[in-house]
């Protein structure tokens, strides 16, 4: 089992810039050269948590979309057009395919500022570089595939 961590930060734009980091546990089976993400521990700052049940909801949205992205998210083109036209051909990861989520937020006095899809950018790096220190290679393209 391997950890990693990946951080991220909107631009400097707003009042509040929130900040997120990912931390995922992986566990290669190396024999077919897959990778099950165990867990995925998420910590945000978004200044005062106005109302932390949607905070948590909004991360583990953007969570399973970035992690449905990093392990499925190929799109494929034949003869000229997309191939993937709606989710019945790009299927996002169900729930009893989702591994566990934690979030956890960070207090904070500051204004509350926008949390948006910040999850949604922290998970294929956390994942990847879980890999990463499991394995020792690097995955230079998304989405994840064996070796």
């Amino acid at each position: 089992m391997r950890r990693s961590l990946a951080k991220f930060s909107e631009s400097e734009a707003s009042n509040h810039t929130p900040s997120l980091a990912d931390f995922t546990t992986t566990t290669p089976e190396l024999k077919f050269s897959v990778h099950t993400v165990e867990r995925i521990v998420c910590a945000v700052d978004c200044g005062l948590p106005v109302n932390p049940k949607m905070i948590d909801a909004q991360v583990q949205g953007g969570t399973i979309f970035g992690l449905t992205a990093a392990l499925r998210g190929a799109i494929t083109i034949k003869n000229g057009r997309v191939e993937q036209g709606n989710f019945d051909s790009y299927p996002p990861l169900r729930i009893d395919e989702t591994p566990p989520i934690e979030t956890h937020i960070v207090a904070s006095t500051a204004d509350p500022g926008g949390l948006g899809e910040a999850a949604t950018a922290a998970v294929a790096p956390a994942v990847t570089n879980a890999i990463f220190a499991a394995t020792g290679r690097r995955i230079r393209r998304l989405p994840i595939q064996p070796a």
